[in-house]
């Protein structure tokens, strides 16, 4: 018998099943990689909402976790997929810059705005008001995550890559059976593939769609995030992605022409050289409607678990949220309110 059968291979359903291996705890993992979100993620981590200057949600509880998770899971697997990364803003204007140096001066965000501007120096990167630089930022290459650990669990014969058939699954008062695999809980980390889930469909999500364009720049020379009205990150090799837009009414994930046509403006605006576009991605993003993850057990079937509603920022969220899960089930720590699916109660048990 497992500990867990974990559905979904994205980034909360293979950040939960490291921790579940980290502890010693056994799990079987069914995806079929429908949810592509994770695999086209730019991967981006910043504990600053730059439109307002403002700190993320839980911001400090989330960056302590950042560089120890992944380098853990980089030393277990020989692949190093994390690099960290300045994220520079490029100010608009003169009051943007004096918002920057309020904001800077506000306990929560001091570590993390530096109050050194930074000239304009790339030709590449007209600036006339200057960059603001935030610490402790990165990236990391999360389909190269994500494939390692899935890779390595397939030849340990614990991932199967299958769709789930939500009618096989028997509920038993102690456990769970799925075409007779059995497990003492099973947790759904579908993204948006939540609303089949006829447990937890229920819950109100709000998927979000995103396109991005990867382009390939030589006379760019960024080795660092800009950020403006868009966000242009380096991949390596003069290669880019810009993204990315948000849109809650198209739930496609098709590529769009307006979309594109968006990004192309704003990278226009952003860089003075040519480039050349590769490719043009798009995926729906799993957030909720009061943008807070989805963590808790369902209240008529407490084996049945769900994490998902990682939502833009699936690489910073995914570690605590994973963690939080883990200690809810084996610590018996309480989920905190604004993540418990409690909130939601009512809707679970219609």
């Amino acid at each position: 018998m497992y500990d867990f059968i974990i559905i979904g291979g994205g980034l909360a359903g293979v950040t939960f099943a490291n921790f579940l291996e980290k502890h010693g705890k056994s799990f079987c993992l069914i995806a079929d990689r429908s949810q592509v979100a994770s695999l086209i993620a730019g991967g981006v981590y910043n504990p600053v909402v730059l439109k307002r200057f403002t700190p993320i949600w839980r911001a400090e509880e989330v960056m302590s976790m950042i560089e120890p998770f992944y380098a853990e899971i980089e030393a277990k697997t020989g692949v190093s997929f994390h690099i960290s990364m300045p994220v520079l803003r490029k100010f608009a204007s003169v009051e943007e810059q004096n918002n920057w140096f309020t904001a800077a001066d506000q306990p929560l965000l001091s570590g993390y705005l530096s109050t050194a501007l930074v000239p304009e120096t790339n030709p590449a990167v007209p600036a006339p008001f200057l960059l603001g630089e935030v610490m402790r930022t990165g990236r990391v290459e999360v389909k190269k995550y994500l494939s390692e650990c899935l890779r390595r669990w397939q030849e340990e014969g614990v991932y199967h890559g299958k769709t789930f058939d939500y009618e096989a699954l028997e509920i038993c008062d102690t456990h769970v059976v799925y075409r007779g695999v059995e497990a003492r809980n099973i947790v759904f980390c579908e993204g948006c593939g939540i609303s089949k889930n006829p447990y937890f469909s229920s819950l109100p999500m709000r998927p979000c769609k995103g396109e991005t364009l990867t382009f390939y720049a030589p006379d760019l020379q960024l080795h660092t995030i800009l950020k403006s009205d868009g966000s242009i990150i380096p991949l390596g090799g003069d290669t880019y992605i810009m993204g990315a837009t948000y849109d809650p009414e198209d739930l496609t994930d098709t590529i769009t022409e307006g979309a594109r046509t968006e990004l192309l403006d704003k990278l226009r605006k952003m860089v003075r050289c040519s480039f050349e576009i590769i490719s043009h991605q798009a995926a729906l993003r799993p957030t909720v409607a009061d943008r807070r993850p989805l963590i808790g057990n369902h209240p008529l079937y407490p084996h049945l678990w769900v994490l998902n509603g990682l939502g833009t920022r699936g690489v910073l969220n995914a570690p605590f949220c994973a963690k939080t899960l883990y200690e809810a089930v084996y610590e018996e720590k309480e989920i905190p309110k604004e993540m418990n699916i409690a909130r939601f109660a009512k809707r679970l048990r219609r």
